[in-house]
């Protein structure tokens, strides 16, 4: 996949001074720099399962994406990744540190960590019980399809509108593009890696009219096959889970974390702070 993390021209005019959450009904606290969802998981699904089959046919989708340490330091770095993170219409924590920075120095605690791994499952017990479908993007083919089947399995009566694999070319992008809109899922799973991610659903999402919301959702689907494992819950509670990847993928992820974790716990400390009011 190789999508440039660069905003596109179709989304030019709704990056400048994006700050706050823009999905109904969603209320925001500012943590680190960033506006984040102040709502439990179960709460923000509903809010997505109900919201996006409205918006499919009426107007460019929803833009939803989640927040952890490398995005944070990420968004105070790269002018480019703020342009694209200003576009999105919600940001869940998806960090622990995330979530007890906003209940440590706010007024508008966010109740608890939005864990993309276990938000999916959230919405699809939701959108299997009203009927609404999604689709599911990116991993590799065989990754993608092992992570398809598992969500069949777990949720038989889900509607899966359709799947398709991350390894595209630039080339390759308005097939992708085509195949997602005929598809006409109420909410595509886009699962790039940060920041291509950002990028495609910024990029595209006004060729997606079709669709009602685009929730990016990082390495997701490898947890879903079984490649990937969770950390312990006592390592999620205590903000430790980076801890346990890094155990698992010390070649990947030790420059990574050395380079954000320590400039992430400042972000939180100097950039949190409630948002004013509307």
């Amino acid at each position: 996949m190789s999508t440039s993390p660069s905003i596109g021209h179709a989304e030019a005019t709704n990056r400048a001074g994006r700050r706050r959450n823009a999905f109904p009904g969603l209320a925001s606290v500012r943590v680190g720099g960033l506006p984040i969802a102040a709502s439990s998981r179960a709460a923000w699904a509903r809010l997505l399962v109900e919201a996006a089959p409205r918006r499919r046919g009426t107007g460019v989708p929803y833009f939803l994406t989640s927040a952890n340490g490398n995005v944070l330091s990420r968004y105070a770095r790269s002018a480019e990744f703020r342009a694209l993170m200003d576009a999105a219409d919600a940001i869940d924590a998806d960090g622990q540190p995330i979530v007890i920075a906003s209940q440590l120095l706010t007024h508008t605690p966010i109740p608890e960590r939005c864990a993309t791994t276990d938000f999916f499952h959230d919405v699809c017990r939701e959108a299997e019980a009203r009927g609404v479908s999604i689709y599911m993007l990116g991993a590799s083919e065989e990754i993608n399809r092992l992570a398809v089947e598992a969500t069949r399995r777990r949720y038989p009566a889900l509607r899966i509108a359709g799947s398709r694999h991350g390894y595209f070319t630039p080339d390759d992008e308005a097939t992708v593009i085509a195949d997602i809109d005929a598809a006409g899922a109420d909410i595509v799973w886009v699962g790039l890696g940060v920041p291509n991610e950002q990028a495609f659903v910024v990029n595209n999402r006004a060729r997606l009219l079709n669709t009602g919301a685009l929730k990016t959702c990082g390495g997701l689907f490898d947890f879903l096959a079984g490649r990937n494992s969770r950390a312990p819950q006592w390592m999620r509670d205590h903000a430790l889970e980076w801890l346990y990847r890094l155990w698992l993928e010390p070649r990947r992820l030790f420059w990574r974390y050395v380079t954000t974790n320590l400039h992430c716990i400042w972000l939180l400390a100097m950039r949190t702070a409630d948002l004013p009011r509307r």
